[in-house]
């Protein structure tokens, strides 16, 4: 497609993390392993807090959500990467591109919002032990799920708007290993300033009002019980690590330019920290530790039978 003297990007290069070759098969290999240990950590979250009844509770409710999401969270991410680990030609069709960054971004800022509501659960269950079965009640813990869900899409919608009003006329090299928001404007062949606005400003409302709670909540956790403040741990970690890459990324006005740190943290939020996430919750977690142990002893004996 030809518009004046330029023509129209239907496709973007990914550059990837390195433009070694023989880089290539050994990057495969890594982030193959740690995509396969996302989702099946993952997935074994959400199998036992589903099937074991001393995990029915608004607390494993809300980790069974967070580990939906980290399986999508990388898989929209990880799979296109490990095919461009391998291809020589290493594109992605502007819509593919579109949709992925959209993707991505829903996930992203859902799961925010979902670890403020995993805060407050802490919250209600250590500074109000006698009111949290009325308080957190499924109709709630539904109600801030879905909540947390519109977030997300409603942020992800707006950045696409703008960026899909954004014409790209010429340079389709992406410095990068999938379609995030701050590099495909830098490939814009026209004013961002708007789009950097808006992207700052969602940030605001989708990463630092969460973020900005949760701190608040315990706070709070530690002035009313602080030994009980250790059976939050988990969350805090995971909290840390997600808000802490996602601050340095979308958190700094004017700046667009995507640097080698940029992509590093980008990996890290998009990728380790997913994997990370069930790691983190089952080593730290006797609930699940019981609950895990208790299952296999039934299926060993279903076996024996």
């Amino acid at each position: 497609m030809v518009t004046g003297n330029f023509t129209t990007v239907v496709e973007f290069i990914l550059l990837g993390l390195t433009s070694r070759q023989d880089l290539q098969i050994l990057l495969f290999i890594v982030f193959l392993t740690c995509y396969i240990v996302s989702v099946i950590g993952n997935l074994l979250i959400i199998w036992i807090s589903s099937t074991s009844p001393r995990l029915h509770t608004p607390m494993y409710f809300f980790l069974r959500n967070l580990s939906f999401l980290d399986i999508w969270y990388t898989s929209c991410v990880v799979p296109k990467m490990l095919n461009n680990f391998l291809s020589v030609k290493k594109t992605i069709s502007y819509n593919g591109c579109v949709t992925q960054m959209f993707i991505h971004m829903t996930l992203g800022g859902t799961e925010c919002c979902l670890l403020l509501s995993m805060a407050y659960d802490r919250y209600v269950a250590i500074c109000s032990p006698l009111r949290y079965t009325n308080i957190m009640r499924p109709a709630l813990c539904i109600k801030m799920t879905t909540t947390s869900w519109i977030g997300g899409i409603i942020n992800s919608l707006i950045n696409t708007v703008y960026t899909l009003q954004l014409p790209f006329c010429g340079a389709n090299v992406m410095k990068h290993f999938f379609c995030e928001v701050p590099a495909l404007l830098e490939l814009a062949c026209a004013d961002i300033s708007l789009n950097k606005t808006v992207l700052f400003f969602c940030a605001l409302m989708i990463v630092v009002f969460p973020f900005s709670a949760i701190l608040i909540t315990y706070v709070n956790i530690i002035s009313s019980e602080k030994k009980a403040f250790s059976t939050c741990a988990s969350h805090v970690i995971v909290v840390a690590l997600f808000y802490g890459t996602g601050f340095f990324i979308y958190l700094r006005p004017g700046k667009i330019h995507v640097s080698s740190q940029d992509i590093m943290a980008t990996l890290f939020y998009s990728v380790i920290t997913p994997m990370l996430n069930p790691l983190i919750y089952t080593l730290r977690n006797k609930d699940i530790k019981l609950a895990l142990i208790e299952t296999a002893r039934k299926k060993i004996v279903l076996w024996r039978k």
